[in-house]
């Protein structure tokens, strides 16, 4: 394959990144070994080369926009930045580098940024869960499965910017670029396998799912009703009633306007089979109260604690073992990442799911927001803040404009 002008410039450029990357190396022994010891290839495969090429045709920039943790703090405002001018990555033997269209919003995402998920970890770090976006260079060794052009899914670290490196055994293939398939990733998986995991749901169990018309709550609603569950549901405001209605939900609560506590305890005195817990606080001990005998009580999250200096609110603990034994229920806790040997199948039957028409996949681009749609990594900001005004029905996305902020 001959190679054009912006090839050219463009393998120019990596190269002179490998050749100063040499320069830091030191000076006795095979300048190999401060890449791991492994000899180069001594031949390049020239036709390797459109692996490198931006397959809109447009060059790779060099430098692109990213946010990154500069302070640990719940505040997210407080603790990251935008870099302007973060170098673009590149991709490893194994990797993808994925230019992001859609990037995923989520409730820990402050958790990440105060350190609470490794305490080893200081700043300067990356920030964001998840994206969705297209591949515009891979490695050698990624290419046996992925080609440049193709849309794909990630739950990596470090989706917050322009361009993200993604290992390619840790990306989805996708048949296009929706953010409705970015709702899957981490909110449609969390409750797909928990449910699957801890429910044990079957028909005419009654489930109640807090915070449903959220991200992750909406998955729980219908998915509950696909196993024939009786669901109730609680939410904030008319708009998500009405909301949670049309995904199937038998009985929605305002918790603005009904007291959920006195609701249960007329419309189901027996209790709830199981509760899907993502708000902590006063509603924890709610679910607790209102769980039947034999009941089971999944906490998935404790939003309402998260911008506390400690991540969490009060429950009221002293009497927990008491309620649990007088029922025989029980409270398990789930976080995703215990359950990789889970994830592939649970992405598998949820993208099924959605493109046979069987599952709602809601998305807030921000269109309702005051200062309107989340688009580029400076409303990211704008739609942490509208998750915790609790604004949002659907999962919370914020979409990236498809241009290159520098050619090469």
């Amino acid at each position: 394959m001959s190679f054009n002008t912006k090839s050219n410039a463009l393998l120019r450029c990596w190269g002179s990144r490998f050749w100063r990357r040499r320069r830091l190396c030191p000076l006795e022994g095979p300048f190999w070994s401060c890449f791991g010891g492994a000899r180069p290839r001594p031949i390049l495969d020239m036709s390797y080369s459109r692996h490198f090429l931006d397959f809109q045709g447009s060059s790779i920039p060099s430098s692109m926009k990213k946010l990154v943790v500069t302070k640990l703090s719940s505040n997210f405002r407080e603790a990251v930045v935008l870099r302007q001018d973060a170098p673009v990555p590149l991709p490893g033997d194994g990797d993808l580098l994925v230019r992001n269209r859609f990037i995923g919003i989520n409730a820990s995402d402050i958790n990440y940024s105060a350190g609470r998920y490794d305490t080893s970890v200081k700043p300067l770090f990356d920030v964001g869960f998840e994206g969705i976006g297209d591949v515009v260079a891979l490695g050698l060794s990624a290419s046996a499965r992925y080609t440049v052009g193709q849309a794909v899914a990630y739950m990596t670290p470090g989706s917050f910017a322009e361009y993200t490196v993604v290992p390619a055994k840790q990306a989805v293939l996708l048949p296009s670029v929706k953010p409705e398939f970015l709702t899957l990733m981490v909110s449609g998986t969390t409750a797909y396998i928990s449910l699957k995991e801890l429910g044990q749901l079957s028909e005419g169990k009654k489930v109640l799912v807090t915070a449903a018309s959220g991200g992750t709550g909406q998955f729980a609603v219908q998915l509950s009703k696909k196993a024939k569950c009786h669901v109730i549901g609680t939410c904030s405001s008319d708009e998500k009633v009405g909301f949670l209605k049309s995904i199937g939900c038998d009985h929605p609560i305002n918790y603005k306007t009904e007291n959920v506590g006195a609701v249960i305890k007329r419309d189901y005195p027996e209790g709830m089979d199981v509760v899907y817990e993502s708000v902590g606080g006063k509603m924890f001990d709610l679910a607790v109260n209102s769980l039947a005998t034999k009941g089971r009580l999944i906490v998935i999250g404790f939003i309402s604690g998260y911008q506390n200096p400690t991540g969490l609110q009060p429950v009221k603990a002293e009497m927990l073992p008491a309620k649990l034994l007088k029922k025989s229920a029980s409270i398990q806790g789930f976080f995703l990442n215990h359950y990789h040997s889970e994830y592939k199948m649970a992405m598998e039957h949820l993208l099924t799911m959605y493109e046979s028409g069987e599952l709602v996949c809601e998305v807030d681009l921000g269109d309702m927001s005051p200062e309107g749609k989340f688009i580029g990594l400076e409303s990211v900001f704008r739609a942490v803040d509208y998750m915790y005004m609790g604004k949002n029905i659907g999962k919370i996305v914020v979409e990236l404009p498809n241009s290159v902020n520098s050619k090469l």
